[in-house]
């Protein structure tokens, strides 16, 4: 089988873990910067993208958040949606539910209003044109603290209908999940969605507050809770699903290379787990890319492959017709 017939790209899935502003490719960085006079301290496409070298998640981090600098108008955020939509169509994606971090604009200028129109301009029509369904999940960012993150919920209720949960992401050591209860109940009191980063490089205990005191629906990352037998068993025991990202730990020196991932060892003790592509643009790779190097790094076969991909649409927020279709989809790919 080819690589571009290859069982990880054709395989109709979902993707749980995509971060829009992640999705944010070089060149459209600097196109987004010519329309809006945004001056970057980089030469070029080539030199941009020969930055995406990481000591951990804060040096990423740095450089994430430099390039939202270009996004100012609503169209920024339509070419943005469009071009992840574009590359994750070819990679067998059907629906996506995606992240985007509501703080990381307001707090230089842009309005919450700015980026739901230019998220919604292409993603309301996403699965005419590209066979993709999708949602928003809107992410607090938690080195920002509690105080912050509860303001902005306030803004994200005015808008109820355009988003179907929270999350929790950017900065994780010392930002430990409980620290967001209230904001998280007063969320779900709302009817909202709950997912949270935590076990990317923060301790198993993460994972356990995730679970406990804001009571997630899914785990994004999770990779830590191997350190923990205890809490791996009430994982599979409580088929929570992880939203599992191998070439961001890779990346980002989660673990030192993937054929030390992890990953089969939550497989092999019965957790739900998913595969997904975190930053895409900045790790090396959308989603299918992921599955091809989890399935030539850690010898997961078709069948495996297969797996995953019924993983991501049991954990999606879908709808039931919508759900059985999809794994009809995949049971006869």
């Amino acid at each position: 089988m080819t690589a571009e017939t290859s069982t990880a790209l054709t395989v109709p899935k979902t993707e749980l873990h995509i971060h829009i502003e992640g999705a944010l490719e070089p060149e459209l960085t600097f196109a987004c910067a010519e329309r809006n006079g945004v001056t970057l301290p980089y030469a070029g496409v080539e030199e941009l993208r020969g930055r995406y070298e990481f000591s951990d998640l804060q040096s990423f981090l740095d450089l994430y958040y430099t390039g939202m600098n270009v996004l100012h108008r609503a169209e920024d955020f339509t070419a943005l949606a469009d071009s992840y939509l574009t590359r994750a169509a070819a990679q067998g994606v059907r629906h996506a539910e995606i992240f985007f971090d509501p703080q990381a604009h307001t707090t230089r200028g842009v309005t919450l209003e700015t980026v739901l129109d230019g998220l919604e301009a292409s993603l309301s029509t996403s699965e005419e044109r590209f066979g993709i369904s999708t949602a928003l999940i809107a992410c607090f960012l938690r080195d920002r603290g509690s105080a912050e993150a509860s303001r902005m919920l306030d803004e994200l209720l005015e808008h109820r209908q355009r988003i179907i949960g929270i999350g929790l992401d950017s900065a994780e050591l010392g930002h430990p999940p409980g620290d967001f209860a209230e904001v998280f109940s007063r969320a779900r009191r709302a009817g909202l969605r709950l997912v949270a980063h935590a076990g990317e490089e923060g301790p198993a205990d993460y994972v356990w507050q995730a679970l406990d005191v804001l009571g997630v629906d899914r785990i994004d990352h999770g990779v830590r809770a191997v350190d923990d037998p205890e809490l791996v068993k009430r994982l599979a025991r409580d088929r929570v699903p992880l939203t599992v990202c191998p070439l961001s730990n890779v990346r980002l020196r989660g673990v030192d290379e993937l054929g030390q991932h992890p990953l089969p060892r939550l497989v092999e003790a019965g957790v739900v787990t998913t595969i997904n592509s975190d930053d895409p643009s900045y790790f090396g790779g959308y989603v299918g890319d992921n599955l091809r190097a989890i399935e030539r790094e850690l010898g997961f076969g078709e069948d495996a492959l297969r797996e995953f991909a019924r993983n991501s649409v049991a954990a999606a927020f879908l709808g039931a017709e919508r759900r059985e279709r999809l794994l009809t989809e995949i049971g006869s790919g």
